[in-house]
């Protein structure tokens, strides 16, 4: 042990481990590797197809959805660091941006079906719902957003 009241932690320059982005364009030029990456890997499917009455295997290139949690992965941190990132002032815009082009890759994919169009409804919070009310009627919102149906809506 030390000397009794030594207070050796206070000679450290610094606290804790030093975040892994210095700058928010460091932390958006990992980012546009990622996207770069999942643009450059997509995922490969082998179908069955006829040609000249014979049976071939053909491999088909399908489009890699992006994800966060792949995405911080791939830029070694985890989900909540990036939004720990997101909630500073100097690196909030570059969050919401790497967000923001998840976000529309999925939806755009989705839209083009090139991607299963429920499954990234769903990751993305959209939803197709159906509400009975006591009279037995239905009442449909498509792709609700998350806004609240108003009485208009009925």
């Amino acid at each position: 042990m030390g000397v009794k009241g030594s207070k050796f932690w206070e000679a450290r320059s610094s606290h804790g481990r030093k975040p892994i982005y210095a700058t928010p364009e460091a932390m958006w030029s990992a980012a546009v590797e990622y996207f770069e990456w999942v643009e450059d890997n997509p995922l490969w499917e082998t179908k069955a197809a006829q040609y000249q009455g014979v049976q071939v295997d053909m491999t088909v290139s399908k489009m890699r959805a992006m994800t966060i949690q792949a995405c911080c992965r791939f830029m070694g941190i985890g989900a909540q660091t990036l939004d720990d990132y997101g909630d500073r002032e100097d690196f909030s815009g570059i969050v919401k941006e790497i967000k923001s082009v998840i976000y529309d890759q999925k939806f755009t994919g989705a839209a083009a079906e090139l991607l299963n169009s429920n499954i990234i409804a769903r990751e993305l919070g959209l939803s197709d719902r159906k509400d009975h009310n006591v009279s037995g009627e239905v009442t449909t919102f498509n792709m609700n957003f998350g806004a609240k149906p108003t009485d208009a809506d009925d």
